[in-house]
């Protein structure tokens, strides 16, 4: 299994914006065969800050997700609203509850 965790800040004023644009990509990626978890979530008081918590059954199943073009849109609409750079980090999964 591969992780991945990605951070993203908003800039400010465009948290609403950021929130939209990230939240449309569930629905896409739900559809993706090789994810198995997609969790968008907001960090507790600093609402332009957001975190995906990703799982996938492997590399390439990640490297498909990032080679569409719902995710290749997302990126250019992020140019706009990113506040630095996107925070991502792979991790292979070697143990854990899941309930």
């Amino acid at each position: 299994m591969l992780i991945v965790k990605a951070i993203l800040q908003a800039r400010s004023g465009k948290e609403q914006e950021m929130e939209e644009a990230l939240r449309a990509m569930v629905p896409n990626v739900q559809q993706e065969e090789g994810a198995l978890v997609y969790t968008l979530h907001r960090a507790e008081g600093n609402p332009g800050r957001f975190f995906f918590y990703e799982k996938y059954v492997d590399r390439p199943a990640f490297d498909f997700h990032v080679a569409t073009p719902y995710f290749q849109e997302l990126f250019r609409k992020l140019e706009s609203l990113l506040e630095g750079a996107v925070d991502v980090e792979l991790y292979e999964e070697l143990a854990g509850l899941d309930r």
